[in-house]
């Protein structure tokens, strides 16, 4: 893997981790239990793309 991928990656991963946090942290304070549903599925959404990141390294 070239330098540029790796920095790619890297930066996905940044990425796909800050997505998840919030959608954890969004999840836990949405009333709404269908919203809720949907964010949390969201976040799980976004855990499976950080693992496939994280697996090409």
């Amino acid at each position: 893997m070239t330098s540029k991928e790796l920095l790619y990656v890297e930066d996905a991963l940044g990425h796909e981790n800050f997505m998840k946090t919030c959608s954890k942290k969004t999840a836990a304070q949405i009333q709404d239990p269908v919203l809720s549903t949907y964010i949390a599925e969201l976040e799980q959404k976004h855990t499976e793309l950080f693992n496939k990141f994280l697996n090409l390294l």
